[in-house]
């Protein structure tokens, strides 16, 4: 049974502050989340192969390919604020 001292304990743990007034609804919201997984775990899982995912996934990364990028000066060239071969940006800190 979840109670008030279980909410404060999780809420420690978690770091939350719970007001007193809603610990008593924590504890029973607790409570139903418990009796939930209580009714997963009677379920009969022995054909069911596990998974990470509800969906056949597969690595759809392309293979690296090395191609040339922008020299300095076309990078660059795309800025219109610019100096010294950098970007020019507004100060953000003074």
């Amino acid at each position: 049974m979840v109670d008030e001292k279980i909410v404060r304990y999780i809420a420690s743990l978690a770091r939350l502050h719970i007001e007193t007034a809603d610990e008593p609804k924590f504890a029973r919201e607790l409570e139903a989340i418990l009796h939930y997984v209580e009714k997963l775990g009677a379920l009969d899982v022995v054909h069911v192969k596990p998974t990470s995912h509800v969906l056949d996934v597969e690595n759809v990364f392309r293979d690296d390919v090395i191609k040339p990028g922008l020299s300095r000066e076309q990078a660059l060239g795309i800025s219109e604020n610019t100096r010294d071969g950098s970007y020019k940006v507004p100060r953000v800190i003074e």
